[in-house]
């Protein structure tokens, strides 16, 4: 069906405008002519009908015989609708072609475009993962150093604590001597204990407060090194709950570096999605090309055609004349 506005009349009048250029009035021409407007089919019917109404026309007022005119006609007829029929389906064809690559092209392009949707969003969270992972080596570095300083507090109470044991030794070999003293002290004095009772009681005095003075600091120093073992104690405990958190701390950075790698595995596939699709994009492409090139061809066959038919109208002409030639003698002995 012809569009609004396009009738038989109004391709007449572009049919006539393009002849009158000299130029031949073919469909496209005739399309170009009305402004792009009307259907190739309802303007290749309408032109048929106007070369058949020419056709006939010429017949009716040639001064040849009806069957050669009629002849010629149909001649002339078969050979443009064998020329247009081809061209019409390749066209046809390739509308139809032209819109199904349009619509796969959009396909791909909606497909492209999700995936690159896709792609950002995992990218973001990639983003996000590897800055969870940077948080996590932090704070694997903070534990690391804060156990570390664990460590050298532990062997600097150790320290302490051999230092104190040390000390104790020392009172008690004092302790020793001060002893042995006092015996070999005794001994000696033995006979002048009388004598020297007074003196001897209070240097005996003297000594055992120096021993009670000497045993109180071991008990003070014996409450020190209870001490530091309690410390050493609490120091055990918290390192090895520093060590659990670095265990749980590094089970969690392999878990993040294993969905790490899965997020490396679905970006590689998707980029190969993406590879894959852009090739057909340009299969599809030059398949279109190549379609427009065999329309070319179609074009030029067509061309081709047209040259031929005018040859063929030449000679029809040619016909024509002879027979109007062959005719004109044998009018003038009838008269």
């Amino acid at each position: 069906m012809a569009r609004g506005g396009i009738n038989k009349a109004v391709v007449q009048t572009a049919r006539l405008a393009i002849l009158a250029r000299g130029e031949n009035p073919s469909i496209d021409a005739v399309r170009i002519e009305m402004g792009n407007t009307g259907s190739k089919t309802t303007i290749h019917r309408y032109l048929k009908e106007l070369d058949e109404s020419e056709t006939r026309l010429t017949i009716t007022q040639a001064p040849i015989d009806d069957e050669l005119g009629e002849l010629v006609a149909r001649l002339a007829q078969r050979l443009k609708e064998k020329a247009q029929e081809p061209i019409d389906l390749a066209l046809a064809q390739f509308e139809q072609h032209k819109a199904a690559l349009l619509a796969q092209v959009e396909a791909l392009e909606e497909a492209h475009h999700q995936l690159k949707q896709q792609f950002d969003i995992q990218a973001a969270a990639l983003a996000d993962e590897s800055a969870a992972l940077q948080t996590a080596s932090t704070s694997l570095q903070t534990e690391q150093t804060r156990n570390a300083g664990l460590s050298q507090a532990c062997s600097d109470y150790e320290l302490r604590i051999s230092d104190k044991d040390e000390q104790i030794r020392s009172l008690e070999e004092k302790h020793l001597h001060a002893r042995d003293a006092l015996e070999h002290y005794r001994n000696a004095i033995k006979e002048q204990r009388e004598q020297e009772q007074r003196r001897h009681e209070g240097q005996l005095q003297q000594v055992q407060a120096e021993l009670r003075q000497a045993q109180q600091s071991a008990l003070v120093r014996q409450d020190e090194i209870t001490q530091l073992h309690r410390d050493n104690e609490r120091l055990l405990i918290e390192q090895r709950v520093t060590a659990k958190e670095l265990n749980a701390l590094q089970e969690q950075v392999r878990k993040d570096q294993a969905a790490q790698l899965k997020l490396n595995e679905q970006f590689s596939r998707i980029d190969s999605e993406r590879t894959l699709l852009q090739e057909r994009l340009r299969v599809a492409v030059q398949d279109s090309q190549s379609r427009q090139e065999a329309l070319l061809e179609h074009q030029q066959h067509n061309k081709a055609l047209e040259l031929e038919l005018a040859k063929a109208q030449s000679s029809i002409e040619a016909l024509r004349l002879a027979a109007v030639v062959a005719t004109a003698p044998e009018a003038t002995e009838q008269a």
